[in-house]
């Protein structure tokens, strides 16, 4: 059983990245922008719309406040400063969400914010903090790497933490993603992603970058909105992974 998800949502005005409405006939969750790294009002109420509408779960994508380098610029922000900022997103997409009939239903960084609370445990503690100012006692579950920082504070704050894997990005033999920019970070092969995609579903492995395996116990597999071609990627890693035996639901 694997959870499908995409970031969507991820424009600014007239600028449109993600192709939204093709993307949510094949995924079961929707990372949606709040604002910070890409999104504005109007673009968050018509993807939850759509999302609500297919039954497809909405998820808080929140980010540096850094709209400029699409929040992929790794920021100091102040633990208070950036447990504010994560539950002002969360708050801003829960009015779009309950609107369209649904709710926000977890929570995962994008970018910058996502890779540095991997090892970086006073920001993955604030992305926690501002995940409980937002939910308060009932919380929200949080998507990030196996192994991260982020999901062991998610889960000593008695949240749901969710294990995450990436079908279009390469991985280094220590199971963290190889960073944005270096040589074969994201796959362009659409047969790789494919393979890759249900090798990690039903085995729960990985190639790494220098041909190891390495293990992924993912729940949930992302697959990146902003990549050329992204709802075709979508539909045939979602038929292989059914042809494969594996059911594609949202995490419970």
């Amino acid at each position: 059983m694997i959870d499908l998800n995409a970031d969507l949502g991820e424009g600014f005005g007239r600028w449109t990245l993600t192709d939204d409405d093709a993307l949510l006939s094949v995924v079961t969750s929707a990372n949606v922008a709040c604002g910070f790294h890409a999104g504005d009002p109007s673009i968050m109420r018509r993807v939850c719309e759509l999302a609500a509408a297919r039954g497809v779960r909405i998820g808080a994508q929140v980010s540096y406040r850094d709209l400029a380098g699409f929040g992929r610029r790794s920021m100091d922000v102040p633990p208070g400063e950036l447990a504010a900022e994560v539950a002002y997103q969360i708050g801003a997409l829960e009015v779009f969400a309950r609107a369209a009939g649904s709710r926000v239903s977890y929570v995962k960084p994008h970018g910058a914010l996502y890779n540095r609370t991997v090892h970086d445990a006073g920001q993955a503690a604030a992305v926690v903090a501002g995940v409980r100012l937002a939910a308060g006692e009932a919380g929200l579950p949080v998507l990030g790497l196996p192994g991260s920082l982020l999901l062991a504070a998610a889960r000593d704050a008695g949240l749901e933490a969710v294990p995450e894997a990436f079908a279009d990005r390469a991985y280094t033999p220590l199971g963290t993603l190889v960073p944005r920019g270096g040589p074969g970070a994201v796959l362009d092969d659409p047969d790789a992603v494919v393979g890759r995609a249900v090798r990690m579903a039903a085995e729960g492995t990985v190639a790494a970058s220098d041909g190891s395996a390495v293990a992924v116990a993912a729940r949930s597999l992302c697959l990146h909105g902003d990549t050329p071609g992204a709802a075709g990627l979508a539909r045939r890693v979602r038929e292989a992974l059914e042809g494969a035996g594996v059911r594609v639901e949202a995490f419970a």
